[in-house]
């Protein structure tokens, strides 16, 4: 039932494809199904943060989401399969191969005695299978910034490049801090922009080293500044179009925050 229910789907793609298929689905490239892909990925993602295992809604939201990006590729392994690229089913006989390949300490002899040692252990072996020149290669440069900082300082911390605990990185911080104030009082824009960068940097090392997602959260910080912002507007909607005073603006702000419970 389980192999039906998956040969159902690629039977549907390949029909939405065919002859007498859906006009736009056939006009589709690989190429083309690029912006859907990072659309369904960030559905997704949101799904993740907003579900609650005990409320149906979010769980059949989860599903859905996941649905459609397990849509992205189904689309693009028909359409790889029809220019005799590859088919759905390499890619599963990839991803297997590859978590097979991944984990030794599962599939061979390899003993390891923490996920700390997994961690590292997997990004060796995909620097090594994959012929990487470094370590920190093939993490994709269109992820968010912040992502991206989590993941080079997170696979450098693998291989014990890391601060030995949170205070020592907080040190860095300060650091780094103290370079931007200096970098603003001599007035180079290239320099603050730099120093300002380091100190963004050290900050999502010092989350990290809290067991933090510095992305998830500062989404959280401007979902928290968007519904503020959207009360202050909800309280006097012509402030918006400018001339207030900050001062009447900041008393806007806290009645904000009090109808809002923060």
């Amino acid at each position: 039932m389980k192999t039906e229910k998956i040969e159902k789907l690629l039977e549907v793609m390949r029909t939405l494809r065919g002859e007498n298929g859906c006009p736009w689905d056939k006009e589709q490239t690989i190429q083309s199904l690029r912006p859907y892909i990072i659309e369904e990925a960030f559905e997704t993602v949101e799904a993740l943060d907003e579900l609650d295992k005990s409320n149906p809604d979010t769980l059949a939201e989860l599903k859905k989401e996941l649905g459609d990006l397990l849509l992205q590729v189904v689309f693009v392994s028909q359409i790889a399969s029809e220019e005799g690229l590859f088919s759905f089913e390499d890619v599963a006989e990839a991803i297997t191969a590859k978590l097979i390949t991944r984990h030794p300490h599962v599939f061979g002899d390899e003993k390891v005695a923490d996920s700390a040692e997994v961690l590292k252990n997997w990004n060796l072996i995909k620097k090594n299978k994959e012929s990487r020149k470094h370590l920190l290669d093939g993490i994709p440069k269109s992820m968010p910034s912040v992502l991206i900082s989590q993941r080079y300082a997170s696979r450098a911390a693998s291989v014990g490049f890391d601060w030995k605990n949170a205070e020592d990185t907080w040190k860095k911080v300060e650091e780094e801090k103290a370079e931007l104030v200096e970098a603003v009082e001599q007035g180079d824009h290239d320099h603050i922009e730099e120093e300002f960068g380091d100190l963004m940097f050290a900050l999502v090392n010092y989350g990290r080293k809290l067991g933090l997602d510095s992305e998830k959260a500062l989404k959280r910080c401007a979902e928290k500044f968007k519904a503020r912002f959207d009360e202050m507007e909800n309280l006097d909607p012509t402030f918006v179009e400018g001339g207030k005073p900050l001062e009447e603006l900041e008393e806007l702000w806290q009645k904000a925050k009090k109808n809002l419970g923060d």
